[in-house]
């Protein structure tokens, strides 16, 4: 018996919901698109004609693998980021909301140092930073990097998809290590680095921990590793009274602080996410 896109909707919402899914309604809503290739304008107004078989097997099949724990991002091969649509595979993060503060006193730094700011991405993942600044700041250059060339992939895929080739590019760096001598003179560097310490990727949500990429979880017995590689060697590819931006974990802040003035970093201050949590970490290269 044929079925409208409208109850579809609903008794996938209904299924979600069940299962103790926390947003069933945009999810189902997402699926039903993607199973049937519209975008929301299309499914808004085709809510009561009836579907395909094959759109409701295709629903039916993605649903599935849904409350087998698939995140839904990975499902539909795409996801929003500070007003941008990036595409997304288990190569990369889903960026997340909490990262959008990062993105954001990146834009503002990146602001700050006017026509020509040159902006480096580190541990881009998907690139949704360093895209995120580039769309809000006109005049600003943004190099993306990443050790991951499936990551880099993906970063070029979405370099396109934002229409920003002629500002944005790609390079293989690996954050642990030293720079290369072609990456310096950056009037900021935002990186969201791997952060759970090893033993607690065990406990994380069967969504995250089986099927995101672990190398971009793991940062080593404490969290800390990638922080102290970064503070340590990536100053040098800054310029002088530049800006290093990190994302950081639940509890990692005042660590994340101590390293960077450690490491001649001044005005260290860190921001708080819409959560209240201590989200980025930041400070100045003064030489």
């Amino acid at each position: 018996m044929a079925t409208t896109y409208n109850n579809l909707y609903l008794d996938a919402r209904r299924r979600l919901r069940e299962a103790g899914v926390e947003g069933a309604q945009l999810e189902a809503r997402e699926l039903v698109c993607a199973a049937a290739g519209k975008s929301r304008e299309q499914y808004y107004r085709d809510m009561a004609l009836y579907a395909s078989d094959p759109v409701e097997e295709k629903l039916r099949q993605l649903v599935e693998r849904r409350l087998a724990g698939e995140p839904v991002a990975y499902l539909i091969g795409e996801w929003e980021f500070y007003g941008l649509t990036l595409t997304v595979n288990r190569d990369v993060l889903i960026p997340r909301m909490d990262t959008e503060v990062l993105a954001e006193r990146a834009i503002l730094l990146a602001r700050a140092a006017g026509e020509g700011a040159r902006v480096l991405d580190l541990c881009a993942g998907s690139g949704c930073v360093g895209l995120a600044v580039a769309s809000n700041v006109p005049g600003c250059r943004v190099v993306l990097a990443d050790l991951s060339q499936a990551a880099l992939k993906t970063c070029k895929q979405n370099i396109r998809r934002c229409d920003l080739n002629a500002r944005v590019t790609c390079v293989q760096a690996d954050a642990l290590a030293p720079p290369e001598a072609a990456l310096w003179d950056f009037d900021v560097i935002a990186c969201n680095p791997p952060y759970i310490p090893t033993g607690d990727i065990a406990g994380l949500d069967r969504s995250v921990r089986d099927y995101e990429p672990r190398s971009a979880l793991d940062g080593g017995e404490d969290g800390l590793d990638f922080y102290r590689a970064v503070v340590s060697q990536w100053g040098s590819a800054l310029r002088l009274g530049g800006s290093l931006l990190f994302e950081v974990g639940v509890g990692q802040a005042a660590d994340v602080e101590r390293l960077m003035a450690e490491h001649g970093f001044s005005d260290v201050q860190s921001s708080q996410d819409t959560q209240g949590i201590w989200r980025v970490v930041e400070g100045i290269m003064k030489g």
